[in-house]
């Protein structure tokens, strides 16, 4: 069972990427109603994988290259789009220009929520620090506005139609990696009883990495504000390497009570990001994993899904196969 946890993905527009220990897949439905799926290969020679075997290391790793995959995914989404809407290649982004803008949305990414999840709650927090005796009532309140506003945000968001799609998919990569995992037929009909939850979601992730800065910060006393505000943005890397372990282990003893009730509050915090998904959502999800089963040689037991599915590359554009 253990071999079997190395399976999860990710929500995107209008569809869901897969991925295992060396393939990875996105399916996305097309306004035809077609799945047009992107398959590659994942490199054995990345940072990622060679940390695999190192604990706390391997975290930081790990993340930035599962960071970096999403990211791929959610660019190879939208040109599914536009292709969709304009087949010829006049007006679309070149190559390097989609790796440009990728790596400019990272970098702006995690800017943005260093910002909002990290300084932002500190800046807010030292306005009243005067009238707050205890370094650690300091550090706790912190922890608390951070709490909020990861909730607040997650709430707000999830009211955007555009949002609560994506979301709808996201509760279709989590049901069809449950039925995998509980050696069940990927069909709709059976993937469609399994839960939206799961102990590996990145949302319950966020959470963990909220709740573990708030005994590392408190460690840290309450030092002048500037030195403060470095260590928020300089121990990101070494909160997510924790909240990672933390999560792989939980994860592997997921059977245990004690672990359920621990980590309750992570998978309570999914019902924000998950939406239960639309029959053709769950043919999306088993879709992308079924090519990912395939390549790495794993057995998906069922039919194949009833909607046509087309190979695409990544940017888009279907595959020609010789006749």
């Amino acid at each position: 069972m253990a071999e079997q946890r190395v399976y999860g993905g990710q929500a995107v527009l209008e569809g869901v990427m897969m991925r295992g220990r060396r393939d990875m897949a996105v399916a996305v439905r097309l306004p035809s109603g077609e799945i047009a799926v992107w398959h590659e290969p994942l490199s054995p020679a990345t940072l990622a994988q060679r940390m695999r075997s190192i604990p706390l290391v391997r975290g930081v790793f790990v993340l930035w290259d599962t960071l970096v995959l999403g990211m791929r995914a959610l660019v190879f989404s939208a040109n599914v789009s536009l292709v969709a809407e304009q087949p010829s290649a006049e007006g679309r982004s070149a190559p390097g220009q989609a790796t440009s803008l990728l790596w400019l949305t990272v970098a702006v990414s995690l800017l943005f929520s260093i910002g909002l999840f990290f300084v932002a709650p500190l800046a807010v927090v030292s306005l009243a620090d005067r009238w707050i005796a205890s370094d650690l009532l300091s550090n706790l309140a912190e922890g608390m506005i951070r709490l909020a506003v990861l909730i607040g945000y997650l709430g707000l968001i999830g009211q955007m139609s555009d949002i609560r799609r994506v979301f709808g998919y996201h509760g279709a990569e989590h049901k069809a990696i449950n039925a995998y995992e509980a050696r069940q037929p990927l069909t709709v009909e059976t993937v469609r009883h399994h839960s939206l939850l799961h102990p590996r979601c990145g949302t319950g992730f966020i959470l963990i990495v909220v709740l573990i800065s708030i005994l590392v910060f408190a460690l840290l006393g309450r030092p002048p504000l500037v030195w403060r505000v470095l260590s928020r943005i300089v121990l990101v890397p070494v909160i997510a390497a924790l909240a990672y372990e933390f999560i792989r282990w939980t994860a592997a003893h997921y059977r245990y009570r004690v672990v359920r009730f621990v980590t309750w509050p992570s998978i309570a915090l999914q019902r924000l990001t998950t939406r239960e998904p639309d029959d053709g959502m769950l043919e999306v999800a088993i879709v992308a994993l079924r090519r990912v089963l395939a390549a790495e040689g794993r057995d998906a037991a069922g039919p194949e899904p009833g909607s046509p599915v087309v190979p695409v590359d990544q940017s888009g554009q279907p595959l020609v196969t010789a006749s």
